[in-house]
């Protein structure tokens, strides 16, 4: 019965979490806001929708969304969840689902370019840049974790990390400032990029899809809330006690905290200046560096 409730849940959490987080940022402006069921109703009404493909796209544009869309999946076999487990789980897996979402960011930036468009070029070259920021940093904190509990799947990393305790508060705590900036930076939110601006100086993922249309476009959003489910889950991952019977309610109640949290932020910060976000994406860089050296120094016992 749990199983088959979380599996619920992840298929339709995309549309909830990005309804709360536009329910937040309406409560803040003072506004009523959409249902939280909305993103659905848009996804549906674009499938319904037909597809304008131009001539000069070839079939690596035709077929990134559904790339997309299935690296973002493969990814959550990777990860243990609380009544399902890790479906894919192995030495090592961990190098996979980073990869799983680099396959995922790279089709989505070869299909922008595939265009022959500057404008979308231009949010590919941003999107590049800001990639090369975080992926270092996200296996620095993977690294971290392998030393750490001195093992390198993710169902073995979390079964020892949530049953220590003491300097892992620490480590939590840097660990879930850098992934929810992680979050901001791979989810095109704000301070890094804004969903809802149309401002040619300043888009970067939603210039990257302006070519797209009807099932593929929502194959698209689709795959980008996913994306941010599957992110907050990795959140939740280490904050989750073991063998609780409350572990599912714990691990939804982080993904929605981690929705309103982000609705929150992008109702009470401006979107950073193009020259600062590096700057903002560098902290995930820090944070992690002063993960390893708190994890070396316990490891030498310093701690």
């Amino acid at each position: 019965m749990m199983m088959t409730v979380q599996i619920l849940f992840i298929i339709f959490a995309p549309f909830l979490f990005l309804g709360i987080i536009n329910r937040i940022k309406a409560m803040w402006a003072g506004r009523k806001g959409s249902p939280l069921i909305q993103p659905l109703y848009d996804f549906l009404r674009l499938l319904r929708k037909g597809e304008v493909i131009s001539k000069t796209t070839s079939i690596i544009f035709k077929i990134a969304p559904a790339v997309n869309l299935s690296s973002v999946i493969f990814a959550f076999l990777i990860l243990p969840l609380p009544a399902i487990g890790a479906v894919i789980s192995f030495d090592g897996d961990f190098i996979l689902f980073a990869y799983a979402l680099g396959l995922a960011k790279f089709l989505a930036i070869v299909a922008s370019l595939d265009t022959g468009s500057s404008f979308e070029g231009m949010g590919a070259s941003r999107e590049v840049t800001f990639s090369t920021i975080v992926e270092p940093a996200f296996f620095i904190l993977l690294g971290t974790l392998a030393l750490l509990t001195g093992q390198t799947s993710f169902d073995a990393i979390f079964n020892l990390l949530n049953s220590s305790a003491g300097y892992t508060v620490l480590i939590k705590i840097l660990f879930a400032v850098s992934l929810i900036i992680m979050i901001l930076t791979e989810g095109s939110r704000v301070p890094v990029d804004d969903p809802n601006t149309h401002l040619e100086l300043t888009m970067i993922h939603e210039v990257m899809i302006l070519d797209y249309s009807g099932p593929d476009l929502a194959f698209i959003f689709y795959s980008s809330g996913l994306k941010l489910v599957l992110l907050s889950s990795l959140l939740a991952e280490f904050f989750i006690p073991s063998n609780s019977v409350f572990s599912l309610i714990i691990f939804i109640g982080i993904i929605f905290l981690t929705a309103a949290l982000i609705g929150i932020i992008e109702s009470l910060i401006a979107r950073a200046r193009m020259s600062h976000v590096p700057q903002f994406i560098f902290l995930m860089t820090a944070l992690s560096l002063i993960a390893f050296a708190v994890v070396i120094s316990f490891l030498r016992g310093g701690l």
